[in-house]
């Protein structure tokens, strides 16, 4: 199976028809999705950004009438935003895929985007894969599963599957781990969400969902 980002920037005043436009989105273009493969697909607006991601689980077998399909649907879109970065254009920072859930019910989603300070993205990978790297290879089973972390250009957005049976009160030792891990992404970025907002006090925007198909 595929995982493929994209991230598209809203145009000004344009979110709210967006998110109408993919509310009544056409029957034929549910059908292009089914034709590209495509699973677990949602899209996410953070401030003016769209984040979308999706999981490609077979091989496209589109027909020509797909393909006038989408030619319609990007012109019917065109007037709501503009590129930012596609798949090709987005690196894989970490992954944590675990045992993922095919019942989206035993999850709750958490999806995120920081700024990178300048200069700081290979630091951000090297901490990250560090982090992997002290899994040993091992499964997890939670409570992060189908976690990936993009970067798109300077911006960093990540899509996670937080599995509900782990849900717990954190204890101090866990706490004082989540401060110190957050604490020193601090000095090589700056959130965009609300993830930190309990630690600095800050008021940043939360994930809102636009678009999902199953």
């Amino acid at each position: 199976m595929k995982r493929e980002p994209f991230v598209l920037k809203l145009k000004p005043g344009m979110k709210a028809e967006y998110k109408r436009r993919h509310d009544e989105i056409w029957p034929e273009m549910l059908t292009v999705l089914e034709h590209q493969g495509s699973s677990n697909y949602s899209i996410w607006a953070i401030d003016d950004f769209l984040f979308g991601y999706r999981e490609i689980v077979h091989e496209p077998c589109l027909t020509k009438e797909d393909m006038d399909t989408i030619a319609r649907w990007n012109e019917y879109m065109k007037d709501c935003y503009e590129p930012f970065a596609d798949a090709n254009d987005m690196q894989l920072m970490y992954s944590d895929i675990g045992i993922v859930r095919e019942d989206k019910s035993l999850i709750r989603h958490r999806v995120f985007c920081t700024h990178l300070k300048p200069g700081c993205a290979a630091e951000y990978k090297r901490r990250h894969d560090e982090l992997a790297a002290s899994r040993g290879g091992v499964v997890s089973e939670g409570p992060e599963s189908n976690f990936t972390i993009w970067r798109a250009k300077d911006y960093i957005f990540g899509y996670c599957e937080l599995v509900k049976s782990f849900d717990h009160e954190e204890t101090a030792e866990e706490h004082a781990a989540t401060v110190a891990w957050e604490t020193r992404g601090l000095e090589i970025m700056d959130w965009v969400t609300d993830d930190v907002d309990w630690l600095t006090g800050e008021k940043h925007v939360h994930p809102e969902l636009m678009f999902t198909f199953h």
